[in-house]
């Protein structure tokens, strides 16, 4: 491997994961990382002090125009719209460096779909200055330079979507063994259904969000209230036992998921935020079923095998 192509692959998996970060769908992340890769092959790297910066600079300010154009055409999307998860044959995500444990399990949880999905609540330049400070621990001053700001600027936006974020979740933490004993019983549950079993699951300010694209049945606004949800899934999980739907727990983005399979078709992929703080235990806060075909077509390929299994 020569030098130039060497040069970019020691980088490729934190361009490939600031990508990620900022569109929220592998495939727009492997385009603009392609596309840097082009700008990178026409450039004199004998010329660059830091290729790591220049490398790191054009795949921000090309991720930053996708996602600008992202937002519009999302203002026009049917429904709410859900990250695409990443798979196994998505190139790695960066976490290498001289991190230490504590850091690097903060990275790979801004890798969650629960945290992908908050980032929508950002405005596309905050949440590049957000993630390129918060996430890449690159300075204010570093963070200004890339995005073609000045400091005072970079410290306002980053200032801005902490707060937005912090609005929404005081601190974004994952366990992934409670969402796993959570999927559990929430899968038994839609395998034998009755309205007090699926209550039983839910906060009471429970919110159910689905994403179909106008292409399949979802609901077209998010949906809240333990007892409203409860209904919701007895309904769906009768309807799936006709329709002989199976159920496994898979990992999407490093957290447990529910995959729902119809004979050999993945027709959703579900993944939950819970509340501990419930008195009676720990119960599902937020639901969010990814239900477009083209977003689960990749994730069907790589885990087809899973489909004749039923969760038992």
């Amino acid at each position: 491997m020569d030098p130039h192509t060497a040069c970019f692959q020691q980088h490729r998996p934190r361009l490939f994961g600031l990508a990620y970060r900022m569109l929220g769908t592998p495939g727009d992340a492997e385009d603009a990382v392609h596309d840097a890769w082009l700008r990178w092959h026409a450039q004199d790297m004998e010329t660059l002090d830091d290729p790591e910066a220049w490398l790191v600079t054009v795949t921000t300010r090309i991720a930053l125009d996708r996602l600008r154009r992202a937002k519009t055409e999302r203002e026009h999307y049917t429904g709410p719209w859900l990250p695409e998860p990443l798979v196994e044959t998505s190139p790695p995500v960066d976490n290498s460096g001289t991190d230490t444990p504590e850091a690097v399990l903060e990275r790979d949880q801004t890798l969650t779909l629960s945290f992908l999905t908050l980032l929508e609540r950002l405005g596309p330049d905050e949440r590049a200055a957000f993630l390129l400070n918060e996430v890449f621990d690159y300075s204010h001053a570093e963070t200004a330079a890339i995005l073609g700001i000045t400091e005072a600027a970079c410290r306002q936006r980053v200032h801005r979507a902490r707060t937005r974020l912090r609005e929404d979740r005081p601190r974004f933490n994952v366990d992934t063994q409670a969402q796993q004993r959570l999927l559990q019983r929430f899968a038994a549950a839609m395998e034998r259904p009755t309205l007090d079993s699926l209550r039983a699951l839910f906060a009471e300010d429970a919110v159910h969000i689905s994403d179909g694209g106008g292409v399949v049945t979802a609901a077209l606004r998010p949906l809240h209230g333990a007892e409203r949800l409860a209904r919701l899934y007895l309904q769906i999980a009768l309807n799936q036992g006709k329709q002989h739907v199976y159920h496994r727990i898979s990992q999407l983005n490093g957290t447990p998921a529910l995959l729902s399979w119809h004979g050999e078709t993945l027709i959703a992929a579900s993944w939950i935020d819970h509340d501990d703080t419930s008195p009676d235990g720990e119960r599902i806060a937020a639901v969010h079923v990814l239900r477009h075909p083209a977003k689960l077509a990749r994730l069907a390929a790589v885990t087809k095998t899973a489909a004749p299994a039923s969760l038992h």
